[in-house]
């Protein structure tokens, strides 16, 4: 009967590691994201501040003249926003700037596009001034790409048929019937489809002089919003769910049962009986054990996978009040019927319930000292429960203090250490968060954000005061004397 209930026990105890398991994989996974997401956000602003200088870098040579500046700008915000939206969700980056005055101006993902930026007819002309130059450019796998807001007024004006188009109002200014014949004739013209032009990301006036820093600022805030979005899923996929519950308990209530299978056939054959001679009666017993077992199982699944996730129970701790709980509801059974007198049942409550906590107790730190899944729990519970028995039904009383006391303190300092590495990470937290303040500060378009930045930066790394030069007083005084 000892092994029967070591066994029982650890089949418990099973359930218990294995939901914990399930608890910890998806917080795990929680964590990865978020440090990779870190790190994705990092390369996406990087990727827009590279495009912004090498913007400024045009605007100051004014290089195409008034003309032509914005479709060099238009050509660099394109690639550091494209990269940019690409890294904020963990791909690499798929846009190349060519900037070599040839064919092409871009490349993505081995495909050439020529930009094509004009305010006049849609920038229809354009491309075909450059079809006419390079005539093999859309066979040879190129496409063209021109402003979103020019794009999306092409796709309407196609939409639109003939006998729609001669009864459309034009004085309202909504719709030019000359504009709507320009986008027909071009298309009908050439051999050209809508799907050799795409879109841009950026409209026409986003990529101007005077309105460049305001979209790579918007873009910014943009990702950063993407960013938030691409967090709370993370922990929303992290939270329990009623799926991987459903799992739980199917699990739990299969393995419980066809243990209680097993005990009950291996209970008969103790008896001496042959599975082959077998009566109707016990295999009734033997199914009723099963089905009793399946049902426990399944309420154990449960109640563990509730208590884990929605309260601050560990899951060996949760196991032990859910087989606490199916003993003392049994021993009360008994006790209505007048089986036990008052004694008895509170003495066999406090001793279920004394065994639950060892088992408990033995779990914990079995798969504290071995870190393997659901292993190290079985044979904590094991080499507990077993000295626990032996304890209990043949050390004295002194022993049976000593080994309690034992484990008492065994708990007491892992209670300990819990909080204390609770404190520690608050605590790294804490300073994580500063230092990515002060590291957003430090990146800052804006210089004297960028100088307060590196200055606090400095303090945080320990640089004494006296030393950080944080005004043009103290800089002159370094330089100059």
């Amino acid at each position: 009967m000892a092994v029967e209930k070591v066994i029982k026990s650890n089949q418990e105890q099973a359930v218990a590691s294995w939901v914990n398991y399930l608890n910890q994989l998806r917080l795990d996974r929680l964590v990865e994201f978020m440090q990779n997401q870190d790190l994705n956000l990092q390369d996406s602003m990087a990727d827009l501040d590279k495009a912004f200088s090498q913007i400024n870098d045009l605007i100051s040579s004014n290089r195409g003249g008034e003309k032509g500046l914005h479709g060099f700008i238009a050509e660099a915000a394109e690639v550091g926003i494209g990269n940019a939206r690409e890294n904020i969700l963990g791909n690499p980056d798929k846009y190349t700037w060519l900037n070599d005055n040839g064919v092409s101006d871009l490349l993505r993902d081995g495909v050439e596009l020529q930009q094509k930026f004009y305010q006049s007819d849609l920038s229809l002309r354009a491309i075909a001034a450059h079809l006419e130059k390079y005539p093999d450019y859309i066979s040879n796998g190129g496409k063209y790409q021109i402003p979103k807001d020019q794009y999306e007024k092409i796709q309407e004006l196609l939409s639109i048929s003939k006998d729609e188009a001669n009864k459309m109002p034009t004085s309202d200014g909504t719709f030019s019937l000359k504009q709507w014949k320009m986008v027909h004739d071009f298309f009908e013209s050439r051999e050209i489809r809508i799907s050799d032009v795409e879109p841009s990301k950026l409209e026409y006036k986003e990529v101007q002089r005077e309105q460049i820093e305001i979209t790579i600022k918007n873009e910014k805030h943009s990702l950063k919003d993407t960013d938030s979005e691409l967090r709370n899923q993370a922990r929303k996929d992290a939270t329990p769910t009623l799926n991987e519950a459903v799992k739980v308990v199917g699990v739990a209530a299969a393995l419980e049962g066809g243990t209680a299978l097993t005990l009950s056939i291996v209970k008969k054959k103790k008896e001496g009986k042959n599975i082959k001679d077998f009566s109707s009666d016990d295999w009734k017993e033997i199914f009723k054990d099963a089905g009793v077992g399946t049902v426990k199982g399944g309420i154990r699944g449960a109640s563990i996978y509730a208590l884990t996730n929605y309260t601050a129970t560990p899951a060996a701790m949760a196991n032990a009040i859910v087989t606490a709980s199916f003993g003392v509801a049994e021993q009360a059974h008994l006790y209505r019927k007048g089986e036990l007198d008052e004694t008895q049942f509170i003495s066999n409550a406090e001793m279920l319930c004394l065994d639950a906590s060892i088992s408990a107790i033995s779990s914990f730190i079995g798969q504290a000292v071995i870190p393997i899944p659901i292993v190290g729990a079985l044979i904590g519970n094991t080499v507990g429960t077993t000295l626990y028995k032996i304890a209990k039904d043949g050390l004295s009383d002194k022993e049976r203090e000593l080994i309690k006391s034992y484990l008492d303190d065994i708990e007491t300092l892992r209670a300990n250490l819990d909080r204390q590495y609770q404190d520690l990470v608050a605590a790294i937290q804490k300073e994580y968060e500063t230092y990515m303040l002060i590291l957003e500060k430090l990146y800052s378009v804006d210089y004297m954000k960028a100088f307060e930045g590196s200055c606090e930066m400095a303090k945080l790394c320990g640089v004494p005061s006296e030393e950080i030069l944080d005004s043009k007083e103290s800089i002159a005084d370094y330089f100059l004397s």
